[in-house]
Parts: structure tokens; C-alpha cells; sequence
């Protein structure tokens, strides 16, 4: 660590009998390096039945993640939001991850991926790439290990909550914004400094049934009524963002499983 051109000056007059000491007014700031880039994940060899997603070894196992419709790709766009302000604190122990589990064209990229096409991944694990949404990235770096997230179908004929995983690698650069060819590159992100992040998730089991976005749907409705545990879900406050954090929500969704839907 460097002090100015020769370190901090201090100089005293003594009145009283107390030595008064001043230190010198220059600011001093220390430079360190920043924190190099983490080399970019290993894909999987990739798989003839899906290309689009597979790619040759030596970057990972891309999972395509978008919002709930066509329409809500993520922006952008560097507004300040809350969690914005809250990045790094641990907001919630839960976690709502949609992915599309149909075909559909990005940039002439298919950007399906199902929970299906998670479980047959070697080790049932990928990394939760394509992520453009600030709020959202800044979600994904809150994420801790082995917290858990429902993998939740968006884009589709059904959307709803298909499974769960859990979080096996925290937040580390995604390799898609440097990619030209990649429909989720981003050129104002440099590897020095990227903007983009994403986590790694691991199946770890299916939902007991389907829950449905029109079932949760008709329990927040009742909730903002009654205050319940869906009255403020973000997958109805907060619609467009692909990462949502869940707190007592998580426990009343696990529960429906054993009912029949309403």
C-alpha cells in the first residue's frame, strides 16, 4: 500500500504540557488490483438432440432463462432499484427460477429449457445463464449454497411450478456476455468487469403434482383479501422478473402439493 509520495506526515505543537499532533490533510487512497475475472465455466459435450444449448466442451451447460413471455426479455437497463441497494445481503433463503420449457427462436438461437433438460445433465447440473435484468442478476448474486428455488415453466401452454432445485455454485461471471454468436451477449461488458452474472443449480426433485400458474393465481387473489402468504408473490407483483426471491410463500406452495388443486 502506497502513502502519498512518502507516506503520512504528522506534526505537533505542545501547549499546556499536551502535545497536540495533526496528521497530514492530504487524502490517501491504496490502489489494489481488482479482482480478476473467474475463468469461464466447462460446458458438457454437446448432445445432437439439443444444440442450441450444448455446447463443445470447455464452457458450461447453458440454461436459456427468459420471463413470462416473449415480450419480457430482460433489459438493460441501469436503473437503481432496492435490490439494487440490497445486493450482497442475503434476502432470501428461497427462490423462484423460471425457465421456457418449449422451443422458441432468440436470435436464431432455441432458447428452450426444461426441468426436464435439467435432469439430464451430467449430474443433474447447469449454470442459470442469460440473465439481463439487473434486479434480477442482483438476486442471483444474493443466492447462498444449497438454497432451494422452485424451477418454475413460464412462456408456455401451462406455466407453473414443475420442481425444485437448489443453488450448488454461487454467482461467478457469465460467459454469454462475451459471446458474439450468443443472443445474450453483451458488448458493453467487458472480462475485466462484467456486468452479468450466474449460479449453478442442481435438480433435486419434481413437484408431487404441477402447480399451476392459475392455481396460484386464484391463492393470491384470496391472500390479498385475507393477508396471506401469497398476498405480495412477486410472480404477480413483480411479473417480468425471471429471478424472484420467496420468503413464507415457499411453505404454502410446498403444501398444495398434498391437496387437490382448487
Amino acid at each position: 500500500m502506497r502513502h502519498g509520495n512518502g507516506g503520512i506526515g504528522f506534526w505537533g505543537a505542545q501547549r499546556g504540557g499536551i502535545l497536540h499532533l495533526s496528521v497530514d490533510s492530504r487524502i490517501l487512497r491504496c490502489s489494489a488490483p481488482c479482482r480478476k475475472t473467474m475463468p469461464r465455466p466447462k460446458k458438457r459435450m454437446a448432445g445432437a438432440a439439443e444444440p442450441d444449448k450444448k455446447e463443445p466442451a470447455g464452457k458450461c451447460t447453458k440454461i436459456k432463462n427468459l420471463g413470462e413471455t416473449s415480450t419480457e426479455v430482460e433489459n438493460s437497463s441501469p436503473q437503481k432499484t432496492s435490490a439494487s441497494k440490497n445486493c450482497g445481503k442475503n434476502l432470501s433463503s428461497y427462490w423462484l427460477m423460471k425457465s421456457e420449457p418449449e422451443s422458441r427462436l432468440e436470435k436464431g438461437v432455441d432458447v428452450k429449457f426444461s426441468i426436464e433438460d435439467l435432469k439430464a445433465e451430467p449430474k443433474q447440473t447447469a449454470c442459470w445463464d442469460g440473465v439481463r435484468n439487473y434486479q434480477a442478476r442482483n438476486f442471483l448474486r444474493a443466492m447462498k449454497l444449497e438454497e432451494e428455488a422452485f424451477f418454475y415453466h413460464s412462456n408456455c401452454k401451462e406455466p407453473g411450478i414443475a420442481g425444485l432445485i437448489k443453488i450448488v455454485k454461487e454467482a461467478y461471471p457469465d460467459h454469454t456476455q462475451f459471446e458474439k454468436s450468443n443472443p445474450y451477449y453483451d458488448p458493453s461488458s467487458k472480462e475485466d468487469n462484467p456486468k452479468w452474472a450466474m449460479v449453478d443449480v442442481q435438480f433435486v426433485r419434481m413437484m408431487k403434482r404441477f402447480i399451476s400458474l392459475a392455481e396460484l393465481k386464484t391463492h393470491h387473489q384470496a391472500h390479498k383479501a385475507t393477508g396471506g402468504p401469497l398476498k405480495n408473490m412477486a410472480l404477480f407483483t413483480r411479473r417480468r422478473l425471471s429471478i424472484q426471491p420467496l420468503t413464507k410463500e415457499f411453505d404454502f406452495i410446498l403444501s398444495l402439493e398434498e391437496k387437490e388443486p382448487s
